[in-house]
């Protein structure tokens, strides 16, 4: 579980693709690594990764993250259009006492949607997301979704998807500050809107 306050962010140093499945491996600030089980979770552009290998930084190399990633996960999710160089948010599972600050995140993807329209003001920046029609009932006016994992209040509804009003600190901590028109984003709708929509949606169907 985690809360959608991405931590950092991480740099892909390495991708190898062997029988349906991709060896991730990005590099990250130590502080990001202290005390990082092997089988431990980690949100990566808020796609629930489990970790397979921890490499502590030395004179030459800074500490590095190994994960596997199965193909059916590279289909659902923008992981598998990262590249080296790439950067992706970083996001280390709650532990007890963790400030819940965004939502509650389970970095389960439910569908990637692409972003059409990019409007940089100077307090903000304003993002339009074309999103499938078939999660669209799930996203509301001031409701919650997670975006690469980073937990957001969705600012405009169209027919299209949805907007994104984000403040120049998001815009820095987040990769979505490098964000093109054309990107593919991980999205995670909100579960508990997810669950009183299909609890609606059910009960409405056997009345009829």
């Amino acid at each position: 579980m985690f809360t959608g306050i991405v931590q950092t962010q991480a740099t892909v140093v390495s991708k190898n693709h062997n029988e349906g499945v991709l060896r991730l491996v990005v590099s990250v600030s130590d502080d990001y690594v202290k005390h990082l089980d092997l089988g431990a979770s980690i949100a990566i552009n808020g796609c629930c990764l489990t970790v397979v290998k921890v490499e502590l930084s030395n004179q030459d190399v800074v500490a590095q993250v190994h994960f596997d990633v199965i193909d059916e996960t590279l289909q659902l999710t923008n992981l598998g259009l990262l590249e080296l160089g790439s950067l992706v948010n970083y996001e280390r599972s709650v532990t007890f006492g963790t400030e819940l600050g965004g939502h509650i995140v389970s970095g389960h993807i439910h569908c990637s949607a692409k972003i059409n329209q990019i409007i940089n003001t100077q307090s903000n920046c304003k993002i339009q997301v074309s999103l499938p029609v078939k999660w669209q009932k799930y996203v509301l006016y001031k409701g919650f979704v997670a975006i690469n994992g980073a937990s957001l209040t969705v600012g405009e509804i169209d027919e299209q998807g949805f907007w994104l009003h984000l403040i120049p600190e998001t815009l820095a901590i987040t990769n979505l500050g490098k964000a093109q028109v054309g990107d593919e984003l991980n999205i995670e709708v909100d579960q508990q809107t997810y669950t009183i929509v299909n609890t609606v949606e059910n009960y409405l169907r056997h009345q009829n």
